[in-house]
């Protein structure tokens, strides 16, 4: 097969694992800068040029869409799909799950825990606001941050209404979510594939930072999960429309809720934490799945 990973930088440790993965299954790998990608918007014959040539004979796609770019990445994956390639992460599932406020609707409405979220716009508001998520401390999030960037811990009342009057002065969207204090500065990501949670890890913040984040210095570690916590993940992946997900999971009181689900999951902590092949594993789904115009949207979101 003729596998394209959809990256922006070809040392990244997830796209050379792709690669390296896909060549030791006899595939033929290609690395695409979706940013330097052009396309043809036309009825009959839609096409995708890259560097003055066009993109032909192509399998399947890998998107690795960063954040930044997630408006045009998405765009060059709906015109593969427009073309009958096939997509392991679909563009309208990487667009719903960018969305911080619209995964956590869907997921509300599907009866997965999270924590209670607010979201509003007028500061009138803000009382009422930090008052239904449980009052000080709270979690206040940018809806475009990403590994723990534009995620602010309000420690006491007053400092929640200061941040918030400070983002609703920059015009940011955010939310205000709920403080699982008993996670302990703590998360599960677990790595599904599929309908299976093929690897999942404990990652833990640093000494006085509540975020878990490796990027952010924090460390990771094999950890077994629950059947729950194995269930609300392959669920929340369904519902994103997503084969391919990280999803953040809290151990809280009540069971666990779902922090976020990511579209590009980053596959270094995983296997070093784990000692899985993910990329391989990866690799196989699409072996299995892989065929012409079996994309499910054909590029419509």
């Amino acid at each position: 097969m003729k596998i394209v990973v959809l990256s922006t930088n070809p040392k990244l440790y997830s796209t050379r694992r792709l690669i390296e993965a896909g060549k030791a299954r006899d595939h033929e790998m290609l690395i695409l800068n979706h940013r330097r990608c052009y396309m043809n918007i036309t009825s009959m014959r839609p096409s995708i040029h890259y560097r003055g040539e066009a993109v032909t004979g192509v399998d399947a796609i890998i998107p690795r869409i960063g954040a930044s770019v997630s408006f045009y990445g998405a765009a060059v994956v709906r015109q593969f799909e427009m073309m009958g390639v096939y997509s392991v992460n679909e563009s309208v599932a990487i667009t719903r799950s960018r969305d911080k406020l619209r995964s956590s609707q869907l997921l509300s409405r599907k009866g997965i825990g999270l924590p209670v979220t607010g979201f509003a716009n007028s500061p009138d508001d803000t009382e009422d606001l930090l008052n239904f998520v449980g009052g000080a401390p709270v979690v206040i999030k940018l809806l475009e941050g990403t590994q723990g960037v534009g995620v602010v811990l309000g420690e006491t009342r007053q400092a929640a209404e200061s941040v918030i009057e400070a983002f609703r002065g920059l015009g940011a969207n955010f939310m205000v979510q709920e403080f699982i204090k008993e996670a302990g500065g703590s998360d599960l990501r677990c790595f599904v594939v599929g309908d299976k949670v093929v690897a999942a890890m404990m990652r833990s913040g640093k000494e006085g930072e509540f975020r878990s984040n490796l990027h952010r210095g924090g460390s990771a570690e094999l950890v077994r999960i629950t059947p729950e916590e194995r269930s609300t993940a392959v669920r929340s992946a369904k519902i994103m429309g997503l084969n391919v997900a990280g999803v953040d999971l809290l151990r809280s009181n009540h069971g666990p809720v779902v922090m976020e689900v990511n579209s590009s999951p980053g596959l270094e902590g995983i296997e070093g934490a784990t000692g899985k092949d993910v990329a391989g594993i990866i690799i196989q789904f699409i072996e299995k799945n892989a065929r012409p115009g079996r994309t499910q949207s054909r590029g419509k979101g």
